[in-house]
């Protein structure tokens, strides 16, 4: 399944019991950037869009955009 395909799965599709938890995802600082996306991605089960935290299950998607996480959190602080 490519991306797009992952990205695509509506949230009542998926099995929470397949799905790690995002505290048990163990992301190890001593590999290269590429190699911790590739583990990262495995403990995921292959699927980045979802995980849980707690009991909850979280979809994560993305905006079509140039702005930066950081620029949208500097935002919200301004505003908050």
């Amino acid at each position: 399944m490519n991306l797009r395909e992952m990205q695509d799965i509506h949230i009542n599709d998926i099995d929470p019991n397949t799905v790690i938890n995002a505290a048990d995802i163990d992301i190890k600082s001593d590999l290269p950037q590429s190699e911790r996306m590739i583990d990262v991605l495995q403990q995921m089960n292959g699927n980045p869009y979802f995980f849980k935290v707690g009991k909850v299950l979280v979809k994560i998607s993305f905006a079509d955009t140039d702005i930066t996480i950081n620029q949208r959190w500097e935002d919200y602080l301004r505003t908050a």
